[in-house]
């Protein structure tokens, strides 16, 4: 289970640098794009709370648009992976979820949703391994394979659906092959996706390919 924590801290990492930039352009932008901007610049600044608080007043207007809830779920999640205090992880969690709940009540076919509902499942793991990980395992494996049939050519979902495995894996010393196959196809996925706007999720293909490293 160390190996799985330690995993899912590199992975928060590598996904601040790939996601956690402002798009930048040189014509005129809405107002949702400079706050979307705006948001962005304070996460890559490590200001979490105020980024989270961005994407927070954001959704509370663009109330048709999924993505600044899915980020007020991303930040506070990538915060409790590196946050050891139990109050403030079930405070970041709980923003978290709920934030992700009022997108998944509105569209239950986005993939990019699901990921991001086992992530905060497995931020629940990696905080209390013996409490939650027997009861949040099964569960989450079951949210990527919905992600999958959803959109089985999302990177992503790939991805993260291996090596969630392949951190269930390693704990119970099964063979991680079929996983690591699954994370080079993944890499393939990446070269070719093309988000759908310039806030959509981009992030995992540099995690990724430590994995890949990893597996050889």
């Amino acid at each position: 289970m160390t190996k799985l924590i330690t995993a899912f801290a590199l992975f928060v990492i590598t996904l601040l640098s790939a996601q956690g930039q402002a798009p930048t352009t040189e014509t005129k932008v809405s107002k949702f794009e400079q706050g979307m901007g705006k948001a962005f610049e304070l996460w890559e600044e490590e200001k979490d709370s105020e980024a989270s608080d961005g994407f927070e007043r954001i959704a509370a207007v663009e109330t048709t648009n999924w993505l600044p809830n899915y980020y007020v779920a991303l930040v506070n999640t990538t915060t409790a992976f590196r946050t050891k205090d139990k109050e403030k992880i079930n405070s970041l969690l709980s923003k978290a979820q709920n934030a992700l709940d009022v997108e998944m009540i509105k569209d239950q076919n986005n993939a990019e949703l699901y990921v991001m509902q086992a992530m905060i499942n497995t931020a629940w793991i990696v905080f209390d391994p013996m409490t939650n990980g027997q009861k949040l395992s099964g569960p989450t494996i079951e949210i990527y394979n919905k992600a999958l049939a959803i959109d089985p050519n999302n990177p992503r979902v790939v991805f993260s659906k291996a090596e969630f495995e392949i951190g269930g894996a390693k704990f119970w010393g099964q063979d991680t092959k079929p996983m690591c196959t699954q994370i080079d196809k993944a890499i393939e996925l990446f070269a070719t996706f093309k988000p759908e706007t310039a806030f959509s999720p981009k992030w995992g293909l540099d995690r990724a390919l430590i994995a890949q490293k990893n597996c050889k």
